[in-house]
C-alpha cells in the first residue's frame, strides 16, 4: 500500500545482533508496538459512508467524544483531547498539574485512513506520550474497524504483541507509544534490518489464526471459518471498483487500460492454476499475515489470514516502491530484491518460524530456501492484484471531486500494478 503513513521502527544505531538475546526481548516489546497496530480483516461488503460508526470492544474504556482532526492546531482541541484522555483514565495523565495549554501535539501522518498523533506533556518528564488515532473520514470502505479493534486487543492483551489499546472514543482510540524512528527504502536494503524484518514476520505468522477469527471446531479452517484475504478482499472490493470505473469523471482511456472485466477472467485463470501449485503445508501455509509489510511494520489494517508466501511476496514488492520520491504512486521493478537478498530474508524468517528444526542437514534447509522461493513467485501476481483494485477504489474521493493533482495518484498506483499483475502473470507462462 502507499506509504501514507510514516513506516516506524526502533533507532537503527541501537540494533543489536538479531542473534542476541537483547533483540529477542526487544522483538516482543517495544520493537513490536506495531505488531496489532490496526489488525483488520477484510470485509464482505463495502460501505460508502463517509462518517465512521464508533467502534467500541469488550473490555476498553469508551468516551462519548468525538475529535476533528483539522482542529489539530487550535487550542479547543487541546482541550478536548485532555477531556479524552481523563475520561479513559490513561496512566500517567492524571497528574493534578497538566493543563490543556501546555500539551504537545505532533501530527505524523493524515490520509484516508488514519490521522495519527503523538501527544506529549514535555513539562512534565513523568506523563508518558501516547499516540492519539483519528480514523478518516473513508476508512470503512476498505477495512472493518470492529474487526481490526477486536484483532488489536487480542494480539496486545493475550500475546503481548503491540501497542496497548487505552481507550476508544467515538471516532479513533488511544494507544500506548514507543520510541520510534523512520526507516527509508535504503534502510531495508540494509541486511541485518531485512533479516530482522524477516524473524518478526516469522513471529507474527505464528499467531494462532482460529483465536483471532473466533472460530470453533465446527467453524475451523480455510473455507469454514475464514477465509484468505488474497481471494476475499478483490472478490468483495471488485463491485466497488467498477462503481468507481463508472463514474463519468474517470478518465476513459484509463478505463480501458485497467480492463476491469479481463482483469476478473485473468484473475479466476490465476487463482485456478494456484490451486494446482499452492503448497499449503510449507511455503504458502495459511497464517495470520500482515499483508501490507513496508520498510517494517507499522499500521496493520489489512491483516488477515493469507499465505505466508503472499506476505513475503507483498513485501519483496515493497522494495520497488520509494514512498518518499516525486512520484511515489510508481514502482521501480529494477529495485526487487536479488536472489542474495531474498535468500538472506528467507533464512531469518525460516529460523524464527522454528522451521529449520526439521532441517538436519544443509540441503534440507536449501530445500525450504527453495521452496519458499518458489511460493512467493507463484503468489507475487496476487499482491499486484490485490492492490491495483484498492488503488481503484481509493481513487472515488479524487474523482467525484475532480482533484487534478491529487496527495497520492491513485489511478496511476493502479493502473502500475495491474500492469505488474499482467507481466507476472505472463512471467509465470499464464
Amino acid at each position: 500500500m502507499p506509504g501514507v503513513s510514516p513506516v516506524l521502527a526502533p533507532s537503527i544505531s541501537a540494533l543489536p545482533s538479531l542473534e542476541s538475546p537483547a533483540v529477542i526481548r526487544r522483538l516482543s516489546s517495544s520493537s513490536l508496538h506495531s505488531i496489532a497496530s490496526a489488525f483488520a480483516s477484510s470485509v464482505s461488503s463495502l460501505s460508502l459512508s463517509h462518517d465512521p460508526e464508533p467502534v467500541r470492544e469488550e473490555g476498553l474504556r469508551h468516551s462519548n467524544r468525538r475529535l476533528d482532526a483539522r482542529n489539530y492546531k487550535k487550542p479547543s482541541f487541546l482541550v478536548e483531547v485532555l477531556e479524552c484522555i481523563q475520561s479513559l483514565q490513561i496512566p500517567s495523565w492524571s497528574h493534578p498539574k497538566i493543563i490543556a495549554q501546555d500539551i504537545h501535539v505532533y501530527k505524523v501522518s493524515g490520509s484516508m485512513t488514519n490521522a495519527v498523533f503523538f501527544i506529549s506533556y514535555p513539562t512534565l518528564k513523568e506523563v508518558r506520550t501516547i499516540l492519539l488515532r483519528i480514523y478518516g473520514p473513508s476508512s470503512g470502505n476498505l477495512i472493518s474497524r470492529p474487526r481490526e479493534l477486536h484483532n488489536l486487543h487480542i494480539l496486545s492483551s493475550q500475546y503481548r504483541l503491540g501497542p496497548r489499546v487505552y481507550g476508544t472514543f467515538e471516532n479513533g482510540r488511544l494507544e500506548e507509544y514507543f520510541d520510534s524512528k523512520a526507516l527509508t527504502a535504503k534502510d531495508m536494503r540494509d541486511p541485518e534490518i531485512s533479516r530482522w524484518i524477516g524473524a518478526r514476520m516469522a513471529e507474527l505468522h505464528s499467531v494462532d489464526i482460529e483465536l483471532i477469527e473466533g472460530t470453533t471446531s465446527q467453524t475451523r479452517g480455510e473455507g469454514k471459518g475464514w477465509d484468505i484475504a488474497a481471494k476475499k478482499n478483490v472478490r468483495s472490493w471488485l463491485d466497488s471498483a467498477r462503481q468507481v470505473l463508472a463514474l463519468p469523471a474517470f478518465p476513459q482511456a484509463v478505463r480501458e487500460d485497467l480492463d476491469i472485466e479481463n482483469f476478473k477472467k485473468d484473475w479466476d485463470r490465476y487463482m485456478q492454476w494456484l490451486s494446482t501449485v499452492d503448497d499449503t503445508q510449507r511455503g504458502s501455509k495459511r497464517v495470520f499475515a500482515h499483508n501490507d509489510a513496508q520498510f517494517i511494520v507499522v499500521d496493520f489494517e489489512y491483516a488477515a489470514p493469507n499465505p505466508a508466501s503472499f506476505d513475503i511476496a507483498n513485501h519483496f514488492h515493497e522494495w520497488t516502491a520509494n514512498y518518499d520520491s516525486p512520484t511515489p504512486h510508481l514502482l521501480d521493478e529494477s529495485a526487487y530484491p536479488t536472489y542474495d537478498e531474498r535468500r538472506n530474508f528467507f533464512l531469518a524468517y525460516l529460523e524464527h518460524s522454528n522451521a529449520t528444526s526439521s532441517a538436519t542437514s544443509a540441503s534440507e534447509l536449501e530445500f525450504l530456501v527453495q521452496n519458499l522461493e518458489d511460493q512467493v513467485r507463484y503468489w507475487g501476481p496476487a499482491s499486484h492484484a490485490f492492490w491495483s483494485i484498492w488503488g481503484i477504489v481509493q481513487a472515488k474521493d479524487d474523482v467525484e471531486g475532480e482533484v487534478k493533482q491529487p496527495e497520492f495518484d491513485y489511478i496511476g498506483y493502479a493502473r502500475g500494478r495491474m500492469a505488474a499483475f499482467r507481466r507476472s502473470m505472463q512471467a509465470l507462462g499464464l
